[in-house]
């Protein structure tokens, strides 16, 4: 997937997302007043406030390509995510988490949550497609390339997409491209192991982000390393 020097190649961060949201769109498109309630694999969030979270994602994504950075990249589509494992607070995850569960609960109608996603999601996609992918942009104090930053989105969408598959089988599921670009960000994020457990991708995305817990012996296996998990959030 990546192209020379170890650089994410630009069409492919941009088909990513493309991918991402148009399938992440369908999923939305699917549900109906019943469905914005149901459990999801974020701990205490429904179906309704992951799709609230994301949709934050997208309108921060609007901000970030009208706000060119000052500096050169001081991350990559990597690192953008070791750095929120180094990092992570308890304190702040929950203050978002609370606020996600009050923003999603003040939409009387949970249809009109979902035609902000749609409308949102396309105009993120009509910027992508006209940026180019060297330009620098800036982000939650990080300075990346637009490449680097669409590969995050993808990541992030792909993600909780998952999440809100929970309680909602046979729904459209994300597309092999997003998924495989998650994967290449979590084996970079694992790095060399001695054992690394017969993932296939979709358990390693639950695995990797802290959806699903490590076994016991998931956990000897990869030894001091099991320690970092969740790689990703």
């Amino acid at each position: 997937m990546r192209g020379a020097m170890g650089k994410l190649h630009h069409r492919v961060a941009c088909t990513a997302l493309v991918d991402a949201y148009t399938e992440l769109s369908r999923l939305v498109s699917t549900l109906d007043e019943t469905d914005f309630p149901r459990a999801s694999r974020c701990a205490g969030w429904t179906v309704g406030d992951v799709l609230f979270h994301v949709l934050l994602d997208a309108q921060r994504a609007l901000v970030t390509f009208g706000t060119p950075a000052s500096t050169p990249p001081t991350a990559d589509y990597i690192s953008y995510w070791r750095d929120w494992a180094n990092h992570r607070s308890e304190a702040a995850a929950a203050a978002h988490a609370r606020f996600v569960r009050i923003g999603a609960s003040a939409y009387a109608d949970p249809r009109a949550l979902a035609a902000q996603w749609h409308e949102t999601a396309q105009a993120v996609l009509r910027f992508a497609s006209v940026m180019p992918g060297s330009d620098h942009v800036a982000t939650q104090g990080y300075s990346l390339t637009v490449t680097d930053f669409l590969a995050t989105l993808a990541v992030e969408a792909t993600v909780h997409h998952l999440d809100m598959l929970l309680e909602l089988p046979g729904r459209p599921q994300p597309r092999p491209g997003p998924i495989e670009l998650t994967v290449d960000v979590l084996d970079a994020l694992l790095g060399d192991v001695d054992v690394r457990p017969a993932w296939d991708d979709l358990t390693w995305l639950l695995k990797g982000t802290g959806r699903l817990p490590l076994t016991p012996a998931e956990a000897r296996g990869l030894g001091a390393v099991a320690n970092r998990f969740p790689l990703l959030g």
